[in-house]
């Protein structure tokens, strides 16, 4: 048809994977900071004795099995898709970040996958002191895997450590300059904070919305009490580290910052734009409102530092999609604003001991329940769309890196994907949701805190969905053997 723009490769097999990678990054966000919420559950058990914080750990448990196995198999087709859509991309860059790749699984999935089971079900059957170890091991593992991901996605925006060959390949000439790469620790350091802040925000809308149905459940108290210290103190760190991360950003990736800030013209003391619409082919944001001086004070630290503006630089290098990346890092900002409001409401309702009291602002704190999901998909999209049109930035551009499958095949496979997706892991989110409706209750007391290890006894498989059997729960004897 006349007129019509079909989308071309390239378009659908950035959209197929930025579709993937949004559904996956989820459940990260999640695990990441849940999995070390759980060990200190576990360690407070284990250092007072007492019941509640054990039957919150067993709350949170089978929350945190379903989230995980949902994160590993929302993640497997991406490695397919470096395969197959990205094959040149893979073929290039492979050198450098395909050992990074295979030492995320060779020690974070294979560290998660071993201790995974212990964790889960083997509370009677190892003893506690085990068992804690087996915990703080999966949330080690998580820790770890986040450190290899990011360092082959921090290579890709600031690349480190490497020599180019005449067809283009990379090969690296220092791990260490590839590995720690110039943007790594700010971008590591980011992103786990954001985990941590992610399970925040949930742990404490769960807690709120069950204390809005019994102020007294000392489960729901306990939860929302941590989430909010949590808050309030790595809330206001996420700001100090966003605003590193911004400078490191701005100068090895001075284009993108301009794209987030919606800065054509380069200027002497900028403006931070609070409201516009970028025009690309004008050159000009539209409809800008703006704070004189504060761009280049929280970039260059400087309120009458000369900030760059997008035509600075060659047109071809700008980001593909300026208006998303403005609108997705203000909307990272702003909801980290609000994030920094709730953690230091609370510490002034607890301080007048009305934290427990206050249902406005309990229904604020379920409210917020999403905020952390949205932040870091918003932080993803302006970090990933900002990159473009590089895979790895300044040297390889995504038109070069796409594989040869042709466009009907793309086609096929993302609607494919979204359909999978959508009904597969909405179910699994359903099912999640149920989860947190389940009035958190006292559980099996499981073994006392100093038990020696056991082995003898089959505990029975759990249920998710909250039936008697649980993660701990009570044993069936052995079965008896005969000849």
């Amino acid at each position: 048809m006349a007129g019509l723009h079909l989308p071309s490769a390239l378009d659908l097999a950035r959209s197929q994977f930025a579709f993937v990678v949004i559904w996956h990054f989820l459940y990260p966000a999640f695990t990441i900071g849940l999995a070390s919420f759980l060990a200190v559950l576990e360690a407070l058990w284990l250092a007072t004795k007492k019941a509640l914080f054990l039957d919150t750990f067993q709350y949170w448990l089978r929350i945190f099995a379903v989230v995980f196995a949902m994160g590993v198999v929302s993640g497997l087709v991406m490695s397919y898709q470096f395969g197959t859509n990205w094959s040149v991309f893979s073929d290039k860059v492979g050198p450098v970040i395909g050992p990074f790749l295979g030492y995320e699984v060779l020690t974070a999935f294979f560290l998660e996958a071993g201790f995974l089971g212990v964790m889960l079900f083997g509370l009677k059957r190892v003893g506690p002191k085990l068992h804690f170890m087996a915990t703080c091991l999966v949330a080690i593992g998580t820790l770890v895997s986040t450190f290899w991901i990011l360092a082959a996605n921090s290579w890709m925006q600031t690349p480190d450590g490497f020599v180019r060959t005449a067809d283009g390949r990379f090969f690296p000439t220092s791990w260490v300059k590839a590995l720690f790469n110039p943007s790594f620790p700010y971008r590591y350091a980011h992103t786990v904070v954001a985990a941590y802040l992610t399970t925040a925000l949930v742990v404490g809308a769960v807690g709120a919305f069950h204390l809005l149905k019994d102020k007294t459940n000392p489960r729901a108290r306990l939860m929302f009490s941590m989430a909010l210290w949590m808050a309030v103190i790595i809330g206001p760190l996420q700001v100090v580290l966003g605003d590193l991360h911004g400078g490191n950003s701005y100068h090895y990736q001075p284009a993108k910052v301009a794209a987030m800030e919606g800065q054509f013209e380069t200027e002497q003391g900028a403006s931070s734009l609070m409201f516009g619409w970028p025009d690309a082919k004008a050159g000009e944001t539209r409809f800008a409102v703006g704070v004189p001086k504060l761009a280049s004070l929280y970039l260059a630290h400087d309120p009458n530092a000369v900030v760059k503006g997008l035509k600075a630089f060659p047109r071809n290098t700008w980001p593909t999609n300026i208006p998303l990346v403005f609108f997705a890092f203000r909307a990272m900002v702003g909801l980290g604003l609000l994030i920094v409001l709730l953690g230091v409401t609370g510490l002034i309702l607890r301080w007048r001991g009305k934290l427990y009291d206050s249902r406005l602002f309990q229904r604020f704190a379920v409210a917020m329940g999403p905020a952390g999901f949205l932040a870091v998909t918003a932080g993803w999209i302006v970090t990933e769309a900002g990159r473009q049109p590089f895979t790895v930035y300044g040297l390889l551009r995504t038109a070069d890196s796409v594989g040869p499958v042709a466009a009907p095949a793309l086609a096929v496979s993302l609607l494919a994907f979204v359909v999978v997706y959508v009904v597969v892991f909405g179910s699994g989110m359903a099912f999640t949701l149920h989860l947190f409706g389940q009035t958190p209750g006292p559980h099996d007391p499981g073994p006392p805190a100093d038990q020696p290890i056991r082995t003898a006894g089959i505990t029975p498989a759990p249920s998710l969905s909250g039936a008697p059997e649980r993660f701990g729960g009570p044993e069936t004897p052995a079965p008896e053997i005969r000849p």
